[in-house]
């Protein structure tokens, strides 16, 4: 089981290097990224933006792009498409995102001539590891669905379970989170909680131990969960922690950030290749994580 983010870089650097393609790579801390996950070994890359661009910020990040191909694109938007093509045809093994809008970069990944479209619904995981915590963090969907029906937050759930199994969790201990622990008919989100534990009994979320609604303090602290009376296989140990929406996922991810001084990684779940969407905010180093987390889950 991967406990640290130096655990995750160990093993990326066991596995043979994956071949990235980047959409839109004129970015100075994408490019920073490519540095550092070159010089740890655990990929190489394609760029496929505006050369110029690309040739400038290299020597201001200290990248040597002598040895790395680039597709000269200006155009955003195409390089996208182009970078897509090359990962859903086989010339590369993983898709990321650079200096581009998202939606830009969904509507290429998701274009049924870029071969990536499984017919699934995709979710964003976040990987978090917090100082003194003894085991990675997960956290969706704080990135990609906005409001989740009860069906696709099955899915999410499901697609987070087969993140953290690739990290070796086993088993995958899954909180669903609310503002409180109770089902409450004021509540939708406790509601939905308590159907998605129940879905998991009953075999309709396959691979997890599902529970909820469960408050964040009782989903990961097991005191919490004694003072409250709260029995359960999950309350205090989770694992995966599940968001009633984006915004709540978004403002739980960043306090982490930025209050916790965590530091974090995350992936683009349910397409046919490892996806890697960061925020132009991010980090080089949660960029070259979040590569590493991509080389890791596609063994």
């Amino acid at each position: 089981m991967i406990r640290k983010f130096d655990e995750l870089l160990a093993a990326a650097r066991s596995l043979p290097p994956r071949r990235v393609a980047v959409a839109a790579a004129h970015d100075d801390a994408v490019l920073a990224a490519v540095r550092d996950a070159r010089e740890q070994g655990i990929a190489e890359f394609v760029l496929v933006g505006d050369q110029a661009r690309l040739s400038s910020l290299a020597g201001t990040v200290g990248v040597n792009l002598a040895d790395v191909e680039v597709i000269h694109e200006p155009d955003v938007r195409q390089a996208a498409r182009r970078a897509a093509a090359m990962v859903g045809s086989g010339q590369a093994d993983m898709l990321m995102k650079g200096l581009i809008g998202t939606g830009d970069f969904l509507r290429a990944l998701l274009d049924k001539e870029a071969g990536l479209r499984t017919g699934s619904l995709l979710s964003h995981v976040f990987v978090l590891e917090l100082a003194g915590w003894d085991r990675l963090l997960f956290l969706t969907d704080a990135a990609m669905n906005v409001s989740p029906s009860l069906a696709d937050k099955a899915v999410i759930i499901g697609n987070a379970v087969a993140l953290a199994g690739s990290l070796g969790v086993d088993p995958v201990r899954v909180a669903v989170l609310a503002a409180v622990e109770t089902v409450e008919d004021g509540m939708p989100a406790t509601l939905e909680a308590a159907a998605l534990a129940k879905m998991a009994e009953r075999g309709q979320i396959k691979g997890a131990i599902v529970d909820g609604p469960l408050a964040l303090d009782n989903a990961i602290s097991e005191e919490a969960a004694r003072h409250k009376g709260i029995v359960s296989p999950v309350a205090g140990r989770a694992d995966v922690l599940v968001v009633p929406d984006i915004e709540a996922g978004n403002m739980l991810g960043k306090s982490m950030v930025y209050f916790a001084r965590a530091r974090i990684a995350g992936l683009l779940m349910g397409a046919a290749k490892p996806v890697v969407v960061t925020s132009r905010a991010d980090s080089a180093e949660s960029k070259m994580l979040s590569i590493a987390l991509g080389v890791v889950s596609a063994k």
